[in-house]
């Protein structure tokens, strides 16, 4: 109840003004009326600068997503599972799925703008008696799911290095420490963003988000003007099960991890919520337009890579490691244009990174504050005078490190916890909307909200939780049927190891200090 007081005692200070006639304060540091009315009803001290505004938000959201950059690298997994005509129109079905979950964690949002996300929300939307167990659990998927992510898109980033070395000197071997030390040059570049520059991030993300929008164009006009096209009802009619699935309906949705994970990540500016000016208004709207806007960018890469395959067995094969790396330069013939297309890609992913230790650090620092983790004070501590979760952001790196070493003894352990983040992700927005749909279904009312479903609320969460529950189940699958040890998807074992892990600690521990944030609600609001 200390930290209570403290909230109480803030409110009242920031509050003054305005409670004597005087205009509403609003500054970086306290936010608007809005931000305060919302950080009070939560029983949350405000303790980091409010530097974010709509386009920077926007741009952080778009950068972390990268929806076009990941529909390009994750090409094979579509190709393999469904053909052309199975990548797009898996990709559409699953655009437009997570366009029901993205309103539905948007209208959330607005009802409740904190890093914390989506543990929060569950533990004021979850049935009472459930309100603590289910936002410990999510809380936990929610550490796992982002703290996995840092090394899995600077792993990316770093065989994308990888591949244009292969391109420009055949006779290059990659090792697996290579792989290592590129992802820990990756996260320590992303550590720099997120410390010394933090102030700046802001500005960096709007810059960035230019460099999004140009790369696309660059790329989209050198394949339609310099590659091979291939016919539209070859292109759109083509479903293929070159996985050997022997079903091609099965291998489509096998194939449908690729787009997931092109569009997963609509939570990632619910995290920087407390460091964004008029949270509750602006955040529901940046999601949307976010998801919307890479929907679009992401269909049409897709459908222009797949017009300038060519021959889809060779682009498999490449030696890259990456089919998009084969289409440019088989478009360009050039190793110098290729490499510079391909350099587009793998800055986006290292901004990627950067927003993925932004995100992955507050959503941790939150939880801490709400002693769900061990350490809980020294994760949750805010410096004075940098205003970030300098302790989070640091053990994120450590973690990040320590995941990217296990690369060197094994690829396929690293790759199946790398991939661990998107079942986690998933499993969290499942509990999270069922939640929603089901205080709908029960008719109990609902939080204010400057971002409102209104009567299709039910609907949509209802299709989130259908989709979702499709994605999920999938994104266990194997790439290939009857695989072998190297190929397994071992992400069921691993995640079922943290969920035990986590269910563990809470009994023996974590149910005698963590009561769930519903608890520090101030109910005067």
């Amino acid at each position: 109840m200390e930290d209570l007081k403290g909230v109480e005692a803030q409110i009242h200070d920031d509050g003054s003004a305005e409670s004597q006639g005087d205009d509403p304060v609003i500054t970086e540091k306290k936010g608007t009326p809005n931000d305060q009315k919302d950080m009070y009803r939560m029983g949350k001290m405000q303790e980091m600068r409010r530097n974010f505004r709509f386009v920077s938000i926007f741009g952080y959201s778009m950068i972390l997503m990268a929806t076009w950059e990941t529909g390009l690298t994750t090409l094979g997994i579509g190709l393999l599972n469904g053909g052309t005509g199975g990548t797009i129109f898996v990709y559409i079905g699953t655009a437009i799925g997570m366009c029901f979950v993205i309103a539905s964690m948007a209208e959330m949002a607005s009802m409740a703008p904190t890093s914390g996300g989506q543990y929060h929300w569950v533990s004021e939307f979850a049935p009472r008696k459930h309100q603590k167990f289910l936002s410990y659990l999510v809380g936990w998927l929610c550490v796992l799911g982002w703290q996995t992510g840092i090394p899995s898109i600077g792993y990316l980033a770093g065989t994308q290095i990888q591949g244009l070395i292969i391109l420009n000197n055949p006779s290059y071997v990659p090792e697996r420490w290579h792989g290592t030390l590129l992802v820990i040059a990756v996260a320590s570049y992303s550590i720099i963003f997120n410390t010394l520059l933090a102030r700046k991030l802001p500005l960096i993300e709007g810059t960035v988000l230019i460099l999004h929008i140009f790369g696309f164009f660059a790329i989209l006009i050198v394949l339609w003007v310099l590659a091979p096209r291939s016919k539209a009802s070859d292109v759109f009619g083509q479903f293929q099960d070159n996985a050997g699935w022997g079903n091609v309906g099965l291998s489509c949705l096998v194939g449908q991890l690729a787009p997931v994970f092109s569009l997963l990540g609509s939570d990632a500016a619910t995290h920087m919520s407390e460091e964004l000016r008029d949270a509750s208004y602006t955040l529901p709207r940046a999601m949307i337009w976010t998801a919307a806007s890479n929907s679009v960018l992401g269909l049409i890469m897709i459908i222009t890579l797949c017009f300038c395959l060519g021959d889809v067995t060779t682009i498999i094969s490449t030696p890259t490691g990456y089919p998009f790396i084969q289409v440019l330069y088989n478009a360009t013939g050039s190793n110098a244009a290729t490499s510079v297309l391909t350099a587009i890609t793998i800055i986006m992913a290292i901004f990627g990174c950067v927003n993925n230790v932004a995100t992955s650090s507050r959503q941790l620092f939150a939880f801490a504050r709400d002693h769900g983790v061990p350490f809980g004070s020294f994760l949750s501590h805010v410096r004075p005078g940098w205003d970030i979760p300098l302790n989070s952001i640091l053990v994120s790196f450590v973690i990040s490190i320590l995941l990217s070493l296990i690369n060197i003894g094994s690829t396929v352990a690293f790759n199946s916890i790398a991939s661990l983040g998107t079942c986690a992700l998933l499993s969290s927005y499942i509990i999270s909307c069922s939640c929603m749909f089901l205080k709908r279904w029960k008719k109990e009312p609902l939080l204010p909200s400057r971002f409102s479903l209104g009567k299709y609320g039910l609907a949509v969460n209802g299709i989130s939780v259908v989709y979702l529950f499709v994605a999920f189940v999938f994104s266990f699958f194997p790439s290939f049927p009857h695989p072998s040890p190297s190929l397994m998807n071992w992400n069921i074992l691993i995640y079922g190891f943290v969920v035990i892990f986590s269910l563990v600690y809470f009994f023996f521990r974590g149910r005698h200090q963590y009561v769930g944030p519903v608890e520090y609600l101030n109910k005067d609001v």
